[in-house]
């Protein structure tokens, strides 16, 4: 087996904001890893929230992909996940390019794609993603939200996190009065606050509330389950299969992504895990590339809601993923492996 990686620079359509701050341009390190005449393509989109930067991550997959090439049977990804385990407790999103990289591998080696080797089927009908609306002006979000709408988008994710967040609601249900609406706010509310907030925003008929409160305050996102008349999401306070028990009495929703688990692997044991405590499944994203939300969009199948609109929001991206319409990801147009293809 070989191993090569390489950072991609990917500038936005336009900046995008959340209530932690902006993004202009996204780096990812995306991975190849060549066997018997294929190669398996994975990408590490890093966030620094969860202590990870295009910089980190390249600095500890040269020791990630050795074990890649020890181990040598690119059907072992649990044998390689546990060997990348002793490497480097944490960094998630390095670790996640290597295991996607993998199954994407073995999708070809197997001339399968990789929603088959999870045991699926697609059937057309997996749920939509959701394009989001990063922070800005009233004004702006409306025309970003109309927009959207216009080029077929049915799903709306709105960030919020200022003075203006039921205002700005009010103004995109005008906007769009068909269209679903979530909203998230990035823990950028205290509890009580959130409450009032999901109680002004069930008049604009919100499907949820993503991450009302800080990841770090259980209790203070228990309060807000309590009484919130909308549903709650959990996306910071739930990263790995391992936090699925302690937020299982206090959201609705566990929202997943690859580069918090570390990969499709440690996806499907959250998947798994969500399913055993009684909540229903979101895959979400950062702001990434075609590599990586492709293998994401294999998993729709598992799926109750998608946010996998990270490709959408570039300006541009090198890679090609699996086709999407109206939000819809088609996987029957994949053939084998996650659907990503090279420039």
């Amino acid at each position: 087996m070989r191993t090569r990686f390489e950072t991609v620079s990917l500038p936005l359509d336009v900046p995008f904001e959340i209530a932690r701050g902006t993004t202009e341009t996204a780096e990812n390190v995306v991975v190849e890893i060549e066997h018997g005449g294929e190669t398996g393509y994975g990408a590490a989109a890093p966030a620094r929230r969860y202590g990870e930067t295009a910089a980190t991550v390249e600095a500890v997959l040269p020791e990630l992909l050795a074990e890649v090439e020890a181990v040598g049977d690119p059907h072992a990804r649990r044998t390689i996940g546990a060997r990348m385990a002793t490497v480097a407790r944490a960094n998630p999103a390095a670790k996640a390019a290597v295991d996607i990289a993998l199954w994407d591998l073995a999708g070809k080696l197997l001339s399968e794609p990789v929603y088959r080797l999870l045991g699926c089927s697609a059937g057309g009908n997996e749920p939509p993603t959701s394009f989001t609306i990063g922070l800005d002006e009233t004004e702006t979000m409306v025309e970003r939200a109309r927009e959207a709408v216009e080029s077929g988008y049915p799903v709306l994710k709105l960030k919020l996190g200022t003075d203006r967040d039921v205002e700005t609601v009010s103004a995109v249900r005008e906007t769009a009065p068909d269209a679903t609406i979530r909203v998230d706010a990035n823990e950028a509310w205290a509890p009580k606050e959130a409450v009032g907030k999901c109680h002004e925003l069930d008049e604009y008929d919100v499907e949820f509330v993503e991450q009302p409160v800080a990841a770090d305050d259980p209790d203070g996102l228990g309060y807000v389950y309590e009484r919130s008349p909308l549903p709650i999401a959990a996306d910071e306070s739930c990263r790995t299969a391992a936090d699925v028990p302690a937020i299982a009495d206090r959201c609705d929703i566990a929202n997943l992504k690859l580069m918090k688990t570390g990969g499709l692997t440690p996806a499907v044991e959250l998947i798994d895990a969500a399913r055993a405590h009684g909540l229903a499944v979101m895959c979400g994203c950062m702001i990434e590339t075609n590599v990586s939300i492709a293998a994401a969009a294999n998993l729709l199948p598992l799926l109750d809601y998608a946010d996998l609109d990270g490709s959408l929001l570039l300006e541009s991206d090198p890679y090609t993923g699996v086709p999407v319409s109206s939000g819809r990801f088609d996987l029957r147009r994949v053939d084998r492996g996650t659907g990503a293809r090279p420039p």
